[in-house]
């Protein structure tokens, strides 16, 4: 059924990719949007929170490679405060790498000039304040990346949306509790608190919760990846303030350059992370699957795995020796949407008409904020490239087996582990 620029849409999730269809969808006209989240965003548990994300258009897959690109005009432009070019170092403690390979070629055959790095210690011929220890390792440094404030976009973003008209709805009358359908229709949402929101058009960017509100199959499923946080003295972060984001492909472990006002230091893995085991109900059927608290933050324990610890400092130890020891100021997981391949689903349900998806950021979604909405409202009217609706589109349950959640081969570090219920009592 075609919708028209007048009738209700719902978009359920307030991170980068609710907010940015919210906002590229009042720019193509449509008039009754609504955005719905559990907390104001910036969501302190969701993976478009906290102090920094990277930006990169380092990718093996071509297609990510040039949205990337497109999303660094953005960033230099209408995110420019956020935004912070401090280059980009992609290393390897094995030679040869594949995805840093075809990164490579991708970024070289678009332009790019980058700096080889077949001895990863000539790091610091560009960068004499890095302190990592690099030897043996390989890769190369591109000069165009770095990091934004992921908390300052997504506060600049809902507040772009606001001006536009978008109504964003947080607190328990945006806790939404499960679809609302009539036969196969979905029809609008049901709240914790009893109350019912009617619109023409639900769409779901609910990130790591989404397989609570809807049976993904072996589209997706969701796991939490360490993150850990240093306070420094302003005396170190001059010392460090000029040193690129660095990543290490072999163990997952990625570092960002101090915050220029706070001083924190934020390292974490990009890798396959950890499931937990929770039981809710799906469309009427009781599911146990991995997912994050839905009640309550996931932000406010400070608790990791013992394991995801030691990972973390083994990586700080490589990174920045001399803190190798310091004591974290906070620590967390941070919930990935996970897919098969790392791609995004965006795509109309195939089975319920009235239902838009639009999630499965794998980790890697936050840097195309600025062009993301154009992609998703793409698919939404039904007029991206065929490619890219393939590519991205929702593939219906087929039994409980899940899909092996392997991502595009730029992860790091051990296989995902199910922690146990005493580590998730803990989270």
């Amino acid at each position: 059924m075609a919708i028209s620029k007048t009738d209700s849409i719902l978009i359920v999730g307030a991170g980068a990719f609710g907010l940015s269809t919210a906002f590229e969808l009042t720019k193509r006209g449509y008039t009754n949007i609504t955005v719905v989240d559990r907390f104001v965003p910036p969501a302190a548990d969701g993976s478009s929170a906290d102090i920094s994300r990277i930006i990169r258009a380092d990718y093996a897959d071509p297609v990510y490679s040039r949205m990337a690109q497109e999303a660094y005009a953005g960033w230099t432009t209408e995110y420019k405060d956020q935004y912070f070019d401090s280059g980009f170092a992609m290393l390897s403690q094995t030679p040869n790498n594949p995805y840093i390979e075809e990164s490579k070629r991708n970024i070289l055959a678009a332009g790019g000039k980058l700096d080889e790095l077949p001895d990863a210690t000539d790091l610091r011929k560009l960068y004499p304040s890095v302190q990592a220890n690099l030897a043996g390792m390989s890769g190369y440094h591109n000069p165009r990346g770095g990091w934004a404030n992921a908390a300052g976009s997504i506060q600049q973003l809902a507040s772009k949306c606001s001006v536009a008209g978008v109504s964003i709805i947080s607190g328990p009358r945006g806790m939404v509790l499960s679809l609302r359908r009539a036969g196969s229709r979905v029809i609008g949402v049901n709240l914790v608190g009893g109350q019912v929101l009617l619109a023409t058009q639900v769409i779901l960017s609910t990130g790591a919760w989404t397989n609570r509100l809807l049976n993904m199959g072996q589209a997706a499923s969701s796991s939490g990846q360490p993150v850990g946080f240093i306070q420094l003295t302003e005396e170190e972060a001059l010392e460090m303030r000029k040193i690129p984001v660095m990543i290490n492909m072999s163990t997952g472990v990625f570092s960002f350059p101090p915050t220029p006002d706070t001083h924190v230091l934020k390292l974490a893995r990009h890798g396959y992370g950890y499931a937990t085991n929770a039981t809710f109900n799906v469309d009427g059927v009781q599911k146990t699957l991995s997912s994050p608290k839905f009640e309550s933050s996931n932000a406010t324990s400070g608790y990791i795995p013992d394991d995801a610890d030691e990972g973390l400092r083994e990586g700080l130890r490589q990174l920045f020796p001399k803190l190798g020891d310091r004591p974290w100021l906070n620590r967390r997981l941070c919930w990935y949407t996970d897919t098969p391949k790392g791609d995004f689903i965006i795509d109309h349900h195939p089975n319920m008409p009235g239902l838009f998806i639009a999630t499965g950021g794998s980790g890697h979604a936050f840097k195309f904020l600025p062009v993301l909405g154009k992609y998703i409202a793409d698919c939404f009217e039904n007029i991206a490239p065929e490619s890219l609706r393939q590519k991205w589109r929702m593939i219906p349950p087929q039994g409980d087996s899940m899909a092996p959640m392997s991502g595009d081969g730029s992860r790091g570090g051990p296989p995902l582990r199910k922690l146990s219920p005493l580590e998730q009592a803990k989270l």
